[in-house]
């Protein structure tokens, strides 16, 4: 009975990946990442997503920060964090994410903070 559900989970991650590659969420870097979980690291996904969540919260942080600060004129600090979060959204296949920062980065060049 247990392989039953652990089969059904299985097909459930795939309709799951499947709907977000469709939607434009992911894209073949998460492919390229799952390639590279094997028997030696069973949980390699699953914890380059912790880290890259992990990470994210604090970039985000740091952002909202700069964007609530009435006196905020520091673009290229901006940018650094978008560039940041622009990379490891890349590294893992967060396709949609990494859009956004393509605009919100090309909106700080432009030094718009409405854009």
């Amino acid at each position: 009975m247990l392989g039953w559900g652990v089969d059904r989970l299985r097909a459930d991650m795939s309709r799951l990946l499947a709907i977000l590659f469709h939607q434009g969420v992911l894209d073949e870097q998460f492919l390229q990442l799952q390639q590279l979980q094997d028997e030696s690291s069973p949980n390699f996904v699953s914890e380059v997503v912790n880290i890259y969540f992990h990470e994210s919260e604090k970039l985000l942080r740091n952002l909202r920060g700069l964007l609530l600060d009435r006196e905020f004129s520091d673009y290229k600090k901006m940018g650094i964090h978008l560039n940041q979060f622009m990379g490891s959204s890349s590294s893992i296949g967060a396709k949609r994410v990494r859009n956004v920062c393509v605009a919100f980065r090309a909106a700080s060049e432009q030094n718009n903070r409405a854009g």
